[in-house]
């Protein structure tokens, strides 16, 4: 009888368990057509939408806003907010622990100050993930405008050289410019311009969304031509030129580093086989004539 009530006791604990870890998961089938995300976070979205009605509470504001700004900036969709972010680092927390737990248990290592160790080190790179995820796509991100700022700028300063306003030049710059980031957000400001903004508000919405120190400098030098009346054609020319001299500095910079992210493959992969290679037959012949 015991033995029929301890079957049944785990048999109803394992359908409690997977009741829990997949009603998430049919949830999020019945919704999903109304979200979108990447197709990376499929995998952990319906867990992290679980999560959010527990996490959203207890977010300060400060964290709230700095996140926001962050996700701006990495240009993430309205799809995710700072409570996913924050979700998503609890989620990264507790599977980490779990799985370094197991990994102790499945050793034989699990005593106290093991899994307390592991339980510490793995939930904070659980807990960083997320916000390194976030730091990656906004620095890949930002390389891409960089990259393209340059090309975008000579051609608004064409067509405003040429005889078109500042806002036909822009047009013309969003409409046959390299695609990408920036031209993305140049045609969402000037949708926001189309949509009643002001001009100067909608190039400052723009520099923070971008959130690059040479798309600010030109957003203020814009707005300061605009007060005091001055000619766009060489203010927008001497940014140009500027923006080309840096793309070129970076460049001359990651020449420069690339020997030095050399050294570690060379010492650790390339040295060792070299040796080994010309110091083969060597060992070979010392054998020889020692025996």
């Amino acid at each position: 009888m015991l033995f029929w009530i301890s079957c049944l006791a785990a048999g109803l604990s394992l359908y409690l368990m997977v009741w829990v870890f997949t009603r998430p998961l049919a949830q999020y089938h019945l919704r999903r057509h109304t979200m979108f995300a990447p197709a990376l976070f499929h995998l952990i979205w319906p867990w992290v939408l679980a999560l959010l009605p527990v996490c959203k509470p207890f977010i300060p504001w400060g964290m709230r806003h700095t996140l926001g700004q962050r996700l701006s900036t990495a240009g993430v969709g309205p799809w995710c907010l700072p409570e996913h972010i924050v979700a998503m680092q609890v989620l990264g927390g507790l599977v980490a622990m779990m799985v370094s737990v197991l990994v102790l248990r499945v050793s034989g290592l699990a005593s106290p100050q093991y899994v307390l160790i592991a339980c510490l080190f793995s939930g904070t790179a659980g807990l960083a993930w997320p916000r390194y995820w976030l730091h990656e796509l906004k620095s890949r991100r930002q390389r891409l405008m960089l990259r393209e700022f340059p090309f975008l700028l000579d051609m608004t300063t064409l067509c405003v050289e040429a005889g078109l306003n500042l806002q036909g030049a822009l047009q013309q710059a969003a409409q046959h410019g390299p695609d990408g980031p920036l031209r993305a957000e140049l045609r969402h400001a000037l949708a926001d311009m189309r949509a009643g903004l002001p001009r100067a508000q909608a190039l400052q919405d723009l520099a923070d969304r971008c959130g690059l120190t040479a798309v600010q400098s030109l957003v203020t030098a814009l707005a300061q031509a605009d007060q005091l009346g001055m000619s766009l054609g060489p203010l927008l020319r001497s940014q140009s030129e500027q923006r080309r001299a840096e793309r070129f500095l970076r460049a001359e910079k990651l020449a420069l580093e690339a020997p030095v992210k050399m050294l570690f493959p060379m010492v650790f992969c390339i040295f060792p086989c070299t040796f080994l290679i010309i110091g083969f037959p060597i060992v070979v012949k010392l054998l020889a004539n020692s025996s």
